[in-house]
């Protein structure tokens, strides 16, 4: 199973993170990767506005 229920002294966001191989990099990419290409088409769409 994917997410495996763990006993952490504190239940935290990073002991749920630490679970598995993919979970950190799915994490990873939602957090960061996918604003990024957010804020590539906002900036593509500014500048063929201005020229």
């Amino acid at each position: 199973m994917f997410f495996e229920p763990f006993t952490d002294v504190v239940p935290s966001f990073f002991g749920w993170l630490n679970q598995g191989p993919l979970t950190l990099t799915i994490f990873l990419h939602t957090v960061i990767i996918l604003p990024m290409f957010w804020i590539y088409k906002q900036e593509k769409a500014n500048l063929e506005k201005e020229a």
